[in-house]
């Protein structure tokens, strides 16, 4: 993947910056969002590979807990192609061709071309960016053309109290008529939303009728799942809640769980591809909360549904 030029553009809405504000620190290969001295997560801009394979970009990594601790991990040895907060997909297709496996990153490149910083008069913060989808399997005229255009929002929130909110918004918009996109073409039908967490021994799931437990398959957990255990530092109770907006597509959508050595991810639209269109984008919507300490399920419905 060629490197590409990076436009930065500021818009603040409200004045001054001071300690304890959300501000970004532009760096070599991204954007770091801090919340004073502390970090909140890194968005990778440049692309980066380990030993020239699994080249990547476009995702959140580090995502930092409350209390500092890195939670999530990138090139885990287990599955290298993982890679901290990421959506993306098994299936991508144009008519009858298969053109690219952006999940296993394999035939798949994304070029940022645009990133802005806005910060609001709420003091919340965001990062958007444009990013184009290409594979050496799609050519026009013997080179390699966009065949997706990919809008990311990533909404960052001051913390308030023990916990902060981040909401992603993600739109495709096909550049080829009849692009479809799915995830894996088995029965689990893993693809889309995905967090892949540094999962401690005790880890647990908890929907809001209860505890979860993870099968091969997805299950079901209308609205969210909070992924908690010994996630804080030195070992300390923390967790991770991963909200299903219900604006997206067929909500509430299912889950793939793992208690170890896996992602866990909003599956949609599963095994089936949908179609995407050139005029109107899709549009999905997901959420992240990241908390210290226990947070109980009435507490995390009142964040969600205020």
């Amino acid at each position: 993947m060629k490197y590409f030029l990076m436009l930065v553009l500021f818009v603040v809405v409200a004045a001054g910056v001071s300690s304890g504000q959300l501000t970004m620190k532009k760096e070599t290969d991204g954007i770091r969002i801090v919340d004073g001295n502390s970090p909140v997560l890194f968005y990778q801009v440049q692309p980066k590979s380990k030993n020239g394979k699994f080249e990547r970009c476009n995702y959140v990594h580090p995502l930092w807990g409350i209390d500092g601790q890195v939670l999530t991990e990138d090139f885990p040895a287990d599955h290298l192609h993982h890679r901290g907060v990421f959506w993306s997909w098994h299936q991508v297709w144009i008519d009858d061709k298969r053109i690219g496996d952006p999940w296993e990153l394999s035939d798949f490149e994304q070029d940022i071309s645009e990133v802005e910083f806005i910060k609001e008069a709420d003091q919340t913060v965001w990062i958007r960016s444009e990013v184009l989808w290409l594979s050496d399997k799609w050519k026009i005229n013997g080179r390699k053309a966009p065949y997706l255009k990919e809008k990311v929002g990533i909404h960052v929130h001051k913390r308030v109290g023990q916990y902060r909110k981040i909401d992603f918004e993600i739109q495709l918009l096909a550049l080829e008529e009849n692009l479809r996109l799915g995830g894996s073409e088995d029965e689990k039908g893993y693809g889309g939303f995905s967090v892949r967490l540094a999962l401690p021994d005790d880890v647990g799931f908890i929907g809001e009728k209860g505890t979860i437990e993870p099968q091969n398959t997805a299950v079901s957990s209308p609205g969210f799942v909070q992924v908690k255990g010994s996630m804080g530092q030195n070992n300390s109770t923390a967790g991770i809640i991963i909200v299903d907006e219900a604006t997206n597509p067929d909500f509430p959508q299912q889950w793939i769980l793992r208690a170890k050595n896996s992602m866990q991810n909003v599956a949609w639209p599963g095994a089936n591809p949908v179609s995407l269109s050139t005029t109107e984008p899709l549009v999905l919507n997901y959420s992240l909360i990241v908390h210290a300490g226990k947070m109980k399920t009435k507490k995390i419905i009142k964040i969600i549904e205020p």
